[in-house]
Order: C-alpha cells, then sequence, then structure tokens
C-alpha cells in the first residue's frame, strides 16, 4: 500500500489501483442498484468533452443525430435472433405496467392485472428497432446512404461491476447506417474505425491497433473490424460490422 497516496500501487496490484483509483479520483462510485454506477460531476464532465468532439467528427464525415426507444418489443429481437446471440442472456425484461399498494400497507407490489401483452427489452442495443424504421425511411437508391448516430444508455446485465469498464447500466453511442452496396458499406466502417482510432491517439493519448475479429470473436453474420489498446491488460474501444437486414427499395433515380 502506498501509505501516501493511500491507494495500492499499479505495480504491486494493477486491478485493485485502478478500483481503489477511481472513486479516490471523484470519477465514480458504485450505487445502490446492483450492478450499476454513480457517475459524479468529475467524471461526468470527462464523458461530456469526449462526448463533444467525437460528435463533432461525426457531423464533419456527414453523419446526424437521432434517438430511438429504449424499449424493444421481444419479438423484434426473436426475428433477428442471431444479431443478439453474444448478449441475449444479459438483457433486462419489462414483464408490467404498473405497480400497487399492497394490501398489507408494506408497500408497493406489482399489479399483476397490468402484464404486458408483449415483454419489452430495455435497450441492449439499438439495431432492431432502428432497421425496423429504416424499413420505412428507406423508399428509393435516393434515400441513401442514411447516415444516423444515437448517444444512448444501454442495458446488458452484469453483476460483477467494475466501475466504467462493466457495469449493468452504461453510455455509448451506436452508428447505424444503410448503403446500396457491401462495398459501400465496408467502406463507411473503415472510415469510422479511422475516426475512433485518431480520436484514441491524438485525443485521448491512447495508442490502439486495428484489425479484424477471427470467427470466434464475431456474432454471427457479421463481419468485424476492431480497434484496441496496445496496453498489456489490452481494452476494446471501439466495434465496427456489417450486418445484413434485407431492406428493398427502389433502384430508379
Amino acid at each position: 500500500m502506498n501509505q501516501n497516496k493511500g491507494i495500492t500501487s499499479r505495480a504491486e496490484d494493477f486491478s485493485r489501483w485502478y478500483n481503489e483509483l477511481v472513486p479516490r479520483a471523484g470519477l465514480a462510485e458504485h450505487s445502490a442498484v446492483r450492478g450499476c454506477m454513480v457517475i459524479k460531476p468529475y467524471g461526468y464532465a470527462i464523458w461530456e468533452n469526449m462526448k463533444a468532439v467525437l460528435d463533432a467528427r461525426f457531423k464533419a464525415t456527414g453523419h446526424v443525430n437521432a434517438a430511438f426507444p429504449l424499449f424493444i418489443p421481444k419479438s423484434f429481437l426473436s426475428r433477428e435472433a442471431a444479431h443478439v446471440e453474444g448478449f441475449a442472456k444479459e438483457c433486462a425484461v419489462v414483464t408490467h405496467y404498473r405497480l400497487k399498494n399492497a394490501p398489507d400497507g408494506s408497500g408497493v407490489i406489482v399489479d399483476p392485472e397490468a402484464k404486458l401483452q408483449e415483454e419489452l427489452i430495455v435497450r441492449p442495443t439499438s439495431e432492431t428497432i432502428i432497421w425496423n424504421t429504416y424499413r420505412d425511411w428507406i423508399q428509393s437508391k435516393r434515400d441513401l446512404p442514411l447516415l444516423i448516430n444515437q448517444w444512448a444508455n444501454v442495458v446488458r446485465w452484469e453483476m460483477r461491476t467494475r466501475l466504467f469498464l462493466r457495469t449493468a447500466e452504461f453510455h455509448w453511442q451506436e452508428g447505424h447506417t444503410a448503403h446500396a452496396t457491401n462495398e459501400e458499406a465496408v467502406a463507411e466502417a473503415e472510415l469510422m474505425l479511422d475516426e475512433y482510432a485518431n480520436f484514441m491517439e491524438t485525443y485521448m493519448a491512447v495508442p490502439v491497433i486495428k484489425g479484424r475479429k477471427t470467427e470466434n470473436e464475431r456474432f454471427a453474420v457479421r463481419r468485424y473490424l476492431y480497434l484496441r489498446s496496445t496496453h498489456a491488460r489490452r481494452l476494446g474501444f471501439a466495434n465496427g460490422h456489417i450486418a445484413l437486414f434485407r431492406t428493398k427499395f427502389c433502384q430508379s433515380l
């Protein structure tokens, strides 16, 4: 233990050092909700700065922001089961829409009469609901490319929390673009990977490596690009993938 700073030295125990440093620096702390964290003002200010720089980069490359629902019908994920294979067991599910006072006065309980006709999944990613929307937006080739970004909170159930690295709810951005050809989709994925790499190296001062994921690292029906730190304890920073959502449109201009 480093007696002057009151935290374990990084050389002594890297994981413990990190877990002690984040709350000691006033960046975040564990919350009353198991698996979730509270981002404190100093930590949130860092996120706001990162978000502002990235948002400007996205807009400079022709992307615009939009917002899609937090709740996703279970049937949407069922139709695209291959796309959620990697985190299907981590989802939070809403089954009822109302509470009521407990008969014994002990507090509130779930109203059994308020069961939803279809369960809603708290957003683990927005792919399925976004592409359900895109099918209405894309009528002809003139509507392409569609370059949409969303800043959002997502939920992937985690019980072993590590602040900023592994929590049940976390902030992120997800870009979802639609293209007429595979070549255009690949070019878009590679462009954005370059944008992420440039951001990490020139703004965050973190060297990264770019590459393609192996078959074992990918979710089904996707081709992946990745961005990872060069640190010995390597972290994944960004993923780009090309997924096939079949949407018919008119080719004539």
